[in-house]
């Protein structure tokens, strides 16, 4: 009786009943000769005792030739016959079992097929080793399938390669462009100390970071640092413009503050609409006075971070700067000026917010600080330029992946001892 919703399948009973009864009448030869992998058995000494159709179809010999007049070795590639009788052999002999080897048969027409092999030795009642069998799997698909994993790996392995070079000779050219856009050495400025430092975050971009020292009459010397928005190719662009900007100007009137307000000028009308472009920068005059040893310094500032004064009697502070503007973003900007003295053993430092903001603690959330920056250079206060660059350069060391941006740093003193003033070339 049919349960509901079910009916009867005469057709794929008989179907059924028929598949089952061509497995019964497979003998245990048919399913011997026909199994989709070689079998064969050996004797001890591996003489070939019996061979199955299949794998004499692999080698494409007949079984007349193979039956005990080869042995399995015979089978094998020069390769193949050498591990295994330095290894496979060795290994049945003493395991009594090995699975899944990868060998090469030879065929016939002068062939190899790749094959994995197992096989077991059959012991007799008495516990000696009588035969051995040997099961032979075709591997032609996963060498093929090895051998085009192999090949996309070695394609992988080149276009690293060569994206690891064009990489490297793109360093190399945005070394050179950043190298460009600082001057190759410091101006000697008589009466007074130098030294400076760039550091670059990241060696596959173009920083905004920029420096420079120069003489801009018989006395009178001009400095600038700064720090443009931005990286890449357009910040770039705008380092330049500033740098033989600030050169012209101090060139037609080393006033700072006028100074500042031509490049303010220059980049407004340069750089209008939807991009605008703008910077922070520090610029200023150094005149020695050669009767005292002392040298007067007159800067302005547009948003920059105020400059530090390290004194020869230890200490070091803020020279104020406050209110500023970012050059670049106002028609009439209002740039703040200041004054200082640097005595014997004085030095001014300038640096851009690379240092200030680098991240610091385990968790690197916290950003550096200018009065951390303060106590640290506390430290140096008294030392000449070039050591307290150097200093610096440990310091921007053990930030490591914390310094997000790139810094610039110039340093200008006044020598506290009799030697000759020296004027360090930038790096």
């Amino acid at each position: 009786m049919c349960r509901t919703g079910q009916q009867p399948d005469p057709q794929g009973r008989k179907t059924a009943n028929a598949t089952f009864a061509a497995l019964l009448e497979d003998s245990a030869e048919e399913l011997y000769d026909g199994a989709p992998c070689g079998y064969l058995s050996t004797l001890m000494d591996g003489t070939i005792a019996k061979i199955n159709t299949r794998l004499l179809g692999w080698l494409g010999l007949e079984r007349e030739a193979v039956v005990g007049r080869m042995r399995f070795t015979d089978l094998l590639t020069v390769g193949g016959r050498l591990y295994h009788e330095t290894h496979y052999a060795p290994l049945l002999r003493m395991r009594g079992e090995i699975n899944g080897i990868a060998l090469e048969v030879r065929q016939a027409g002068g062939g190899r097929m790749p094959v994995l092999v197992s096989s077991v030795v059959k012991h007799g009642s008495t516990g000696d080793p009588l035969l051995i069998r040997t099961t032979v799997f075709d591997a032609r698909d996963r060498r093929a399938y090895e051998e085009e994993l192999l090949r996309a790996r070695q394609a992988a392995d080149g276009a690293r390669k060569q994206a690891e070079a064009d990489r490297a000779r793109l360093q190399d050219v945005l070394a050179v462009l950043q190298q460009s856009l600082l001057p190759a050495t410091l101006a000697r400025v008589p009466g007074v100390e130098t030294a400076a430092h760039y550091r670059t975050a990241s060696p596959d971009q173009l920083g905004g970071d920029f420096y420079d020292l120069f003489p801009v009459d018989g006395t009178r010397s001009a400095f600038f640092l700064g720090d443009v928005c931005g990286k890449g190719p357009e910040a770039a662009s705008v380092t330049s413009l500033t740098r033989y900007t600030l050169r012209a100007a101090a060139l037609h009137d080393p006033d700072p503050v006028s100074a500042l307000s031509t490049l303010n000028q220059v980049l407004l009308e340069r750089y209008t609409g939807s991009d605008p472009r703008y910077c922070t920068a520090v610029f200023g005059v150094l005149e020695p006075d050669p009767a005292t040893g002392r040298v007067h310094v007159r800067l302005a500032s547009g948003g920059h971070p105020s400059a530090l004064i390290l004194r020869a009697d230890g200490t070091a502070d803020f020279l104020p700067t406050p209110g500023g503007l970012l050059v670049g973003i106002l028609p009439a900007a209002p740039f703040t000026t200041a004054t200082t003295t640097l005595t014997p053993g004085d030095t001014l430092l300038l640096y851009t917010d690379g240092l200030t903001e680098a991240r610091t603690g385990e968790d690197r959330t916290s950003l550096y600080g200018e009065e951390a920056l303060r106590d640290f250079v506390a430290g140096h206060a008294g030392e000449p330029p070039q050591a307290v660059i150097e200093a610096l350069t440990g310091l921007l060391d053990g930030f490591g992946d914390g310094l997000d941006d790139d810094t610039a740093l110039l340093a200008l003193g006044v020598p506290g001892h009799a030697a000759a003033p020296e004027t360090r070339t930038a790096g």
